[in-house]
């Protein structure tokens, strides 16, 4: 047994068309209709320029297999962070600033990663990991 990649995230909101659009926006990611029984007004899926639906999007009355209380607006609760691996650290940078977003960067020089710390339209902090070379 071993693990081969992180598939998705799954994020759940009142908000679906602004984090969408958020997602798309930012980080280039397609919108695609996530499939049946699910249907386009309760999920959408995110998809990445190799096909791979890396962020579902749900809104709060989709129906899930396993369901649980999942409270808006705390920053990102039990789980600290998403972190996703990114090409283009200006381009991301000035589409943040675009958009007049709050975000933090971190340089850990010893392994060659720039970093940008913000936070989505549902307050899921996402760190964005940016390597030289």
């Amino acid at each position: 047994m071993k693990v081969e990649a992180l598939d998705h995230v799954n994020i759940i909101t009142d908000r679906m068309e602004e984090t969408a659009d958020f997602y798309a926006e930012l980080l280039n990611l397609e919108r695609r209709d996530a499939p049946p029984p699910l249907t386009p007004q309760n999920a959408t899926w995110m998809f990445d320029a190799e096909g791979r639906a890396i962020i579902h999007i749900n809104t709060v009355d989709c129906p899930r297999a396993y369901d649980r209380d999942v409270p808006q607006g705390a920053l990102t609760g039990a789980l600290h962070h998403v972190a996703l691996r990114l090409q283009g650290y200006d381009e991301v940078k000035a589409r943040l600033d675009a958009r007049g977003a709050e975000y933090q960067e971190n340089l850990v020089e010893a392994i060659g990663l720039q970093q940008i710390f913000t936070a989505d339209p549902n307050n899921i902090l996402l760190e964005l990991n940016f390597f030289a070379g």
